[in-house]
C-alpha cells in the first residue's frame, strides 16, 4: 500500500496534524528540515502554514514537498 496524507491541520510553529490512508493519525514537526535552498524559506511561519495537500502530500507554492513515506515515518502519533 501507498502512503497518502489524506488530511493535514496546521497546528503552531513548524508543527503540522496528519492523517495518513493507513489509518495513521498525529503530528509532526518538522523545523528540523527546513534547510536549503527550497525549505529555509518555510522558516517563515506564515509561509510555512500556508501549505496545501498536492499529489497526496503537503505542498508549498514554492515548490518545497515532503514525501508521504518521510512525514509518515516522523509522525508522532495521536494519543
Amino acid at each position: 500500500m501507498f502512503v497518502h496524507v489524506t488530511q493535514a491541520t496546521y497546528i503552531k510553529d513548524y508543527r503540522v496534524g496528519l492523517s495518513f490512508n493507513d489509518g495513521t493519525s498525529g503530528e509532526v514537526d518538522l523545523f528540523s528540515e527546513l534547510s536549503g535552498e527550497i525549505f529555509a524559506p518555510l522558516k517563515d511561519k506564515k509561509l510555512f502554514g500556508a501549505f496545501t495537500l498536492e499529489g497526496h502530500t503537503l505542498s508549498w507554492d514554492n515548490g518545497a514537498d515532503f514525501a508521504p513515506e518521510f512525514l509518515r515515518e516522523h509522525l508522532t502519533p495521536q494519543k
